[in-house]
């Protein structure tokens, strides 16, 4: 005997039925009512067995945590760090073009040169073995590349790289200073003491200058310095150390900028007279 009926969750007392209903199957039996999550199309009764088609759904659902998995979206593939790396404390040189090395060999000296040129692709040209590229690396680095250049024809090669002529650091220096231009940064060297080797502020000079510091990875960070306050002695930390490639701009003042389109005439006591 089938009997069409609409139970709601929460039912104390419904007879001996089941009832298989959109999103949810109940199984109820003297006073205790059992729901399990399916998907299927409302159809109660009491003589007719279960379809395969709820039966495979109820063996799905009890397995919660599979189908919880079934149900989770595709992870995203993480996305690539752009953020900048932190500057090494102590970094070391990097070869640049037309860089001159030393390479020596103390065991096979016949394979010692004393001058080699970096060339503008950045690479160097060696005996008896194939051209290196050796552009943007440290000098224990360049040795390694050799070593490794030469292990087809020694044993273990012992190499020696020396740095004969490289390219010095330095900083520029642009904007309102009394000598704009790149300069040779030969010691260590504050902001301001740079900006007194650049010739010091024009009269057009506004005292808050930016810094510009290459950092790791191509990134390229700008900071703005109140260069007065450090000179009456406020804020001296911010009187920073100067790295090689460091760029100072020196802006002009805003009274300045306006008075280029003022008439000369205007506030300088002449007058003219009027025939």
């Amino acid at each position: 005997m089938c009997k069409i009926t609409a139970l709601p969750v929460g039912c104390q007392h419904a007879g001996d039925y089941f009832s298989v209903g959109f999103g949810n199957v109940w199984f109820i039996g003297g006073n205790t009512v059992f729901r399990t999550k399916v998907i299927s199309v409302f159809v109660f009764t009491s003589l007719l067995p279960i379809s395969p088609f709820a039966q495979t759904q109820i063996a799905s659902a009890s397995k919660p945590a599979e189908l919880h998995a079934m149900r989770q979206p595709p992870a995203a593939s993480p996305a690539a760090d752009t953020r900048p790396v932190a500057a090494e404390r102590n970094p070391r040189y990097t070869i640049n073009r037309d860089d001159i090395l030393s390479i020596s060999f103390p065991l096979s000296p016949e394979f010692n040169q004393i001058k080699v040129t970096v060339q503008p692709d950045g690479y160097i040209t060696l005996l008896g073995t194939e051209a290196i590229h050796v552009q943007g690396l440290t000098v224990p680095e360049t040795i390694d590349a050799i070593k490794k250049a030469y292990s087809k024809i020694l044993h273990q090669p012992i190499v020696d790289v020396d740095l004969i002529d490289f390219q010095r650091p330095y900083f520029v220096a642009l904007g309102q200073v009394g000598k704009p231009g790149q300069y040779d940064l030969r010691y260590d060297m504050t902001l301001t003491e740079a900006i007194a080797v650049a010739g010091g502020f024009a009269t057009t000079a506004k005292t808050q200058v930016i810094l510009y510091h290459r950092g790791n990875g191509g990134w390229v960070e700008a900071k703005e310095i109140k260069v007065k306050d450090v000179l009456q002695g406020k804020n001296v930390e911010e009187d920073l150390s100067m790295r090689p490639g460091d760029m100072i701009f020196v802006p002009e003042k805003m009274i300045t900028k306006i008075r280029k389109y003022v008439p000369y005439s205007i506030g300088t006591g002449f007058s003219y007279p009027i025939n």
